[in-house]
Order: structure tokens, then C-alpha cells, then sequence
């Protein structure tokens, strides 16, 4: 299986890193990552979907993981949009999208607003054009506690994401939290994103207002799918139910003893469901 590491530029002054798995025998899908995540969410669905025939294109998106951080710290909706428009016009084919939380909103923007048509098809997971406030205060609050100080040891950063989410069982092995988390000069670990994303975030996370956005989100052409987790503390079933009907070719999985990640919580029934969707609404 082919399996390369790429940066992609977006700007003059910014770059991506991407993982690249596989070959676009059925088509390319571009993973975006939750905010204060990054490319590593995604590894095995990256490589169900090489299995699949399609090459996976996982980024890190602008101030996460590898990529370059804005160097004007504006990380506003829109510019992840315009990134996601960037790396698609970088393939050979029209790319379909997953995108988790952030990345579904950017892919949202992208097809809603700024480049109709972009990609063949959208999943979301998690998330909608409005999101339940208290949830998303919950989120922030998470990544702002230790934006600043960060962590002793892994163990204090597992420790953390195991108070956040109580349901998910703690892994032993913490290789992969270390994904998630530089080390700074001072010997302690902080999240892999640039501090700024989590304060842009707060001051507001798109230009468009948000009636706006959510009226032209029920011109989409293109096949959507949102894929939410039962436990969601961000998109009730009242609220997806109201986003998917809303939609010209809308689909709706409902994820059991799933919370906001739910990629991460019961990632066999959500591959299921996304590659499920793309064989099925999106065909090469």
C-alpha cells in the first residue's frame, strides 16, 4: 500500500501536512480533524479506505499537528475552508470529504458558500450549522484548561482526557496520546496546536452569520451524510433530524454509545457507516 508524507502549500506562507494512503482507484477522500486534533484521529480510517480503493488524504489543518501555524493567527472558519479548497484542487479527481466537527464545518463553508460543488460528497461527523452552546462551552473549557501550562507526563494528560471523557475506556499504551502533544523546552507537554486557534475560537469562529450560513446549507447539492454520536453533547437528535431533512440529498446515521468523537468511541460501527455511504451515494 502506498503510503507517503506531503506538504501541501495553501497559501504563500502556509502549508499542510497530509499522510497520503493508498491509490484513487475508486476516488480520493480528504479526512479533516476535530478542533485540537490532528491527522493521527484518523489512521484506521485512512487505511479501511486504501483497503477500499481510495487514496486517503489526511491532513493536519492550519496551527495543528505539523502544519504551519497562521502566522497572522486568524483562524476563522473561512480560512479552513479555503485551505480545504486548496488541497482538493491539488488531486487529480473530485475528492469527497470527511470532516469531524471543525473540519465538517470547513467542508460545510466550502460547499455552502465558497466553492459549491468542491467535492463529490460531504460526511459530517458530529456536527451541524448550529451547535448546542453548552456543549461547545464544554469543549472549550477542555481545551483551554491547560492551553498555557500543559502537562508533566502523558500520564497527567491521559488523566485529563479520562476526567473529559468518563466513557470511553483509558488505553494502557499512551503512544499515541504523544501524537497529540509536543514537547516544549521546559520538559512539559502541551496539545499540538497553535494556542491562538482555542482565543480566535472564542472571539468568534466564522464571519458569516450564522443564519445565513445555516439557509444556504439547504442548497447543498451534493450527498451529505452526518454521522452523530448518541451521546453527542454538541448536535441533538431533534436538531439533526431538522439539519438532514433539510437538506436536497441528506442521509443520517445515529451512533450508539457514541459521544462528540465519535470516530474514537466505536470506530467499526462509524466505518460501517462512512464507507458505507460512499460506495453507496458517492460512486466513482
Amino acid at each position: 500500500m502506498i503510503r507517503r508524507v506531503s506538504k501541501i502549500n495553501v497559501t504563500d506562507d502556509l502549508y499542510l501536512t497530509a499522510d497520503v494512503i493508498g491509490e484513487p482507484r475508486r476516488g480520493s477522500v480528504i479526512l479533516a480533524h476535530g478542533g485540537g486534533q490532528t491527522r493521527h484521529s484518523w489512521a484506521s480510517t485512512a487505511d479501511r479506505l486504501a483497503t477500499h480503493g481510495w487514496m486517503a488524504v489526511s491532513l493536519d489543518l492550519r496551527g495543528h499537528g505539523e502544519s504551519a501555524w497562521a502566522h497572522d493567527g486568524d483562524y476563522h472558519l473561512e480560512r479552513f475552508a479555503e485551505d480545504l479548497i486548496a488541497v482538493a484542487a491539488t488531486l487529480d479527481d473530485r475528492p469527497a470529504l470527511i470532516g469531524a466537527s471543525l473540519g465538517g464545518m470547513s467542508g460545510l463553508m466550502v460547499e455552502a458558500i465558497l466553492a459549491p460543488g468542491t467535492f463529490r460528497s460531504l460526511t459530517l461527523v458530529d456536527i451541524t450549522p448550529r451547535s448546542d452552546p453548552e456543549g461547545v462551552e464544554k469543549i472549550m473549557a477542555f481545551m483551554s484548561a491547560n492551553v498555557d501550562h500543559g502537562f508533566d507526563s502523558l500520564r497527567a494528560a491521559a488523566d485529563s482526557i479520562a476526567a473529559y471523557l468518563p466513557h470511553r475506556s483509558r488505553p494502557k499504551d499512551l503512544s499515541g496520546l504523544a501524537k497529540n502533544l509536543r514537547l516544549g523546552e521546559d520538559g512539559r507537554y502541551r496539545w499540538h496546536w497553535d494556542p491562538r486557534f482555542v482565543t480566535g475560537m472564542k472571539s468568534g469562529r466564522s464571519r458569516q452569520p450564522m443564519e445565513d450560513f445555516e439557509a444556504r446549507c439547504r442548497d447543498i447539492e451534493i450527498p451529505v451524510h452526518l454521522i452523530r454520536g448518541r451521546m453527542s453533547e454538541l448536535v441533538s437528535l431533534e436538531n439533526a433530524h431538522r439539519f438532514v431533512d433539510s437538506l436536497r440529498h441528506g442521509h443520517f446515521t445515529d451512533v450508539a454509545d457514541a459521544g462528540h468523537m465519535v470516530a474514537g468511541d466505536r470506530n467499526d460501527v462509524f466505518l460501517e457507516a462512512a464507507i458505507g455511504f460512499l460506495e453507496k451515494e458517492a460512486p466513482c
